[in-house]
């Protein structure tokens, strides 16, 4: 009696049979930075009653290269994080994952900002905001002489 085996094929031992084979193009280097991607500028805002809270993540970049601009209820913050250059005679860079460049971020809150009362600081890669909320303008009665 001739029996017929056959195997199912398992998609897990196919997925890891070309695992450590294929060749894996990290830059022109074996060891070179993998992402790409610039990092995202993550942001938390809050709103009081009389105010606006906001932190923005902003690691490794230095308070003086970050800028917030007001206009209204729209908020603009960008950073630029320059690259400085440092070069060991001898040594040769094998991998690097810091990321040189500029994000920003802009968005439109719910109420004007009183930009004479709003306040910035910036501790341990975090920055805070606090963004008073302008008074609403009073409807006036006109009286008709």
């Amino acid at each position: 009696m001739s029996t017929n085996l056959t195997r199912r094929p398992d998609p897990l031992e196919d997925f890891f049979r070309g695992f450590f084979v294929r060749p894996v193009d990290f830059g022109g280097h074996p060891l070179a930075n993998v992402s790409t991607d610039a990092p995202q500028m993550r942001v938390d805002v809050k709103e009081k009653a009389d105010a606006y809270e906001v932190h923005a993540e902003l690691p490794g970049m230095k308070k003086e290269d970050i800028h917030v601009h007001i206009d209204g209820p729209v908020v603009s913050i960008s950073a630029e994080r320059k690259q400085e250059k440092e070069t060991k005679e001898g040594d040769k860079v094998l991998r690097t994952e810091r990321y040189f460049g500029k994000v920003s971020r802009s968005f439109q809150l719910g109420q004007e900002i009183d930009e004479a009362k709003a306040s910035a600081r910036f501790n341990d890669g975090v920055l805070e905001l606090s963004l008073p909320k302008k008074a609403e303008a009073q409807a006036r009665r006109l009286s008709i002489d």
